[in-house]
């Protein structure tokens, strides 16, 4: 335990999302540079232990992580984009704008989840074994009463042949647990590389006593220090000298990895960038004659249908993953449509315009959103999202912060009497506001009058076991977030901290200052 102080309150808590920055003409230098900033506000200099050792990241540029692909963000029309057959009306078409963010370039496939199921096993199976229970996937979801399927329960997930195939039969929960994981592995590294943690520290972790980020932040972790260069050892000392832990606000560490929201996949699946609708031309079109295309698939105006319509071997083949027909999942023997009667590699079929694999087709994947029906027109017009249940730290009565049994930083529930005051929000669990609360006037009576609850998660992308009408990234299912199919897997998301556009740019439009007159 640790005694709380308002940074590590902030900081275990993950609020601090930005590295701080100065408004300096020295800059540069990297994370371990050597000239010198100071404030412009006070003209104290920072990282400089004789006045104060303030310490400020000199103007780091946040890194792709690891399987992640950048996504611009900018507004779009969020919904269908073809006519509603099925007569839902949950995808009414509403104009709105999303913060830019990374996003896996493929599903996460068989080999990723074993890779972490072997380490739950490694650190938890002896003190904890439902730890690693609760997060095998379910492999029974591939037998059906009148089909033959018994070879894909046994072999799918484990065989080596099926290793780069999208992992399928994992609830919701699974999955964000997954993303918490892999958080944690990726920082984990981060600092071993930056020498702050050795790469021996591995083997003295177990149960509590096991790597979480937030908890390292808060202090709760120290694990074994690694070999630091000299800029690294000077980056990193308190004012005293000695040497201290990263924070999230030095930029080495970064954001969790999460699920995208309903909002963010459906913008990076549609891919409005870069599209040339005629070849013949240099440039693609921009900004609003992107958005009036209504394009139906991910793969964007080159090619409107499910086939390639460019010259070439690849000619009249399908784009994607999915069910012809009834009865056609493939094609003829001799003349295989799309090659894969269940599930495909992750990094096969056509990649969208900003390099995303199997935004239509292969599997359906979950989105972070709880399901509603018309949420897409209720909504905030940026960064739309329903599924909010707010957080903070968790104090004991020695107002300490604490770590659970398995090392992870332990939270709580933000309650309704803490956000009563507040202009932004005066609730903390939100998943039902204006839509299932006392204001709204409705009800789901699950299991009564609807499938509808609080633990509906939207599913989206069409899979291969769907027809071409759920392809479309505007089209949107719903699953309870504890059950699993063989049709539906997963991809993770990274928010975006500084420059909309990515590194090496900067915010806002620059212009040169005025002279003034005498």
């Amino acid at each position: 335990m640790r005694r709380l102080t308002s940074l590590s309150l902030l900081v275990g808590a993950g609020i601090i999302l930005g590295g701080a920055t100065s408004c300096n003409k020295d800059g540069g230098g990297g994370l371990f540079g050597k000239k010198k900033q100071s404030s412009s506000a006070t003209g104290w200099a920072y990282n400089d232990k004789k006045m104060g050792g303030f310490s400020v990241a000199k103007n780091v540029d946040q890194q792709t992580g690891p399987g992640l692909v950048f996504v611009q963000g900018g507004t779009f029309a969020m919904g269908a984009t073809e006519q509603d057959v099925m007569m839902e009306w949950n995808n009414i078409p509403r104009r709105i704008t999303v913060s830019s963010f990374y996003i896996d370039e493929t599903e996460v496939s068989n080999v990723h989840y074993r890779e972490y199921l072997y380490w739950l096993t490694r650190m938890y199976n002896e003190s904890f074994p439902e730890v690693v229970r609760n997060a095998l996937p379910d492999t029974l979801v591939w037998r059906s009463e009148l089909a033959y399927n018994e070879p894909l329960v046994e072999y799918y997930f484990r065989h080596p042949a099926y290793n780069d195939y999208p992992v399928v039969g994992v609830t919701w929960k699974q999955a964000t647990d997954y993303a918490k994981w892999r958080s944690n592995r990726v920082n984990e590294k981060l600092l071993m590389d930056a020498g702050l943690l050795s790469k021996a520290d591995i083997t003295n972790q177990a149960d509590d006593n096991t790597f979480d980020s937030k908890s390292y932040m808060a202090g709760l972790y120290e694990g074994t220090p690694g070999k630091m260069s000299k800029g690294a050892k000077k980056q990193f000392q308190n004012p005293d000298g000695t040497p201290r832990g990263a924070q999230f606000e030095d930029g080495l560490m970064l954001p969790n990895y999460r699920l995208p929201t309903e909002a963010e996949w459906e913008y990076a699946a549609l891919g409005y960038i870069g599209q040339n609708p005629n070849p013949s031309k240099k440039e693609g079109n921009r900004g609003e004659e992107l958005i009036m295309n209504k394009q139906i698939y991910s793969w964007g105006t080159n090619n409107s249908g499910l086939r390639d319509i460019r010259r070439g071997k690849w000619q009249g083949e399908f784009l994607a993953n999915f069910k012809r027909g009834s009865g056609d999942n493939m094609g003829m023997a001799g003349g295989l449509n799309d090659r894969a009667s269940i599930p495909a590699a992750v990094s096969t079929y056509f990649p969208n315009t900003f390099g995303i694999y199997n935004m239509s087709g292969n599997v359906s994947e979950w989105v972070q959103d709880v399901y509603r029906p018309l949420t897409a027109i209720d909504g905030d017009d940026f960064n739309y999202f329903r599924g909010n249940k707010f957080q903070t730290v968790y104090l004991n009565s020695e107002n300490e912060l604490e770590k659970d049994s398995l090392g992870q930083l332990r939270m709580r529930d933000v309650t309704d009497e803490e956000s009563a005051s507040r202009l932004n929000y005066q609730k903390g669990d939100v998943i039902n506001y204006l839509d299932g609360d006392s204001l709204s006037l409705v009800e789901y009576g699950y299991g009564i009058t609807t499938l509808i609850n609080d633990k509906s998660r939207v599913i989206k992308g069409g899979s291969w076991n769907d027809r071409a009408y759920w392809l479309s990234p505007g089209t949107r299912r719903f699953m309870q977030e504890d059950m699993a199919t063989n049709t539906v897997g997963f991809r993770c998301a990274m928010d975006r901290v500084g420059s909309p556009e990515g590194n090496k740019f900067k915010t806002g439009n620059l212009f040169r200052k005025q002279r003034q007159k005498r």
